[in-house]
């Protein structure tokens, strides 16, 4: 497994289609319709240089993308990010994720966060997990804030101190 800067004419379709994967199958993401490459475009390419996004490749193709997001937008929450990753399908289950959680807190560093922040819907049990294998603690739990195939979902919020 490799992790490399995001290219948005290399990558960008791909991760599109990754993350519609999940918005068309999955309560992971809580679009209802498969996003456009603009909107794509949107969520991957921020152009604050603090908020990026990285590819996840193995033997040289695309398996996932991994990124930081602005947790709310208000001065004093800049120490803070979101993490999230999204991983093709068929990598799901590959340990992909535990190298991906651990390259973006060692950039979280250097870039000078002092916390991240994971929103998961409290249906995605695999993710749930891998956060709280790496040292993430719950630190919300929000109730039927979403509504997808019929279900009304649950979200949960958590955190890890990075420190200065």
């Amino acid at each position: 497994m490799k992790i490399v800067a995001f290219n948005e004419a290399r990558h960008l379709t791909k991760a599109r289609d990754i993350y519609n994967y999940y918005v068309a199958n999955t309560t992971i993401s809580f679009h209802t319709a498969e996003v456009t490459l603009d909107e794509m475009r949107v969520n991957v390419c921020n152009p604050n240089p603090r908020y990026k996004t990285y590819v996840i490749e193995v033997e040289g193709e695309m398996a996932g993308y991994a990124l930081f997001t602005q947790h709310k937008n208000k001065q004093a929450y800049d120490v803070t990010a979101e993490v999230t990753v999204y991983l093709a399908p068929e990598q799901a289950g590959n340990r992909l994720g535990p190298s991906a959680v651990a390259f973006l807190e060692e950039e979280a560093r250097k870039i000078g966060f002092h916390t991240l922040v994971a929103t998961i819907c409290t249906e995605n049990e695999r993710s749930i997990r891998l956060f709280e294998r790496l040292g993430y603690e719950k630190c919300a739990h929000f109730k039927e804030v979403g509504f997808k195939f019929g279900r009304r979902l649950d979200i949960a919020s958590y955190q890890k101190v990075l420190g200065e």
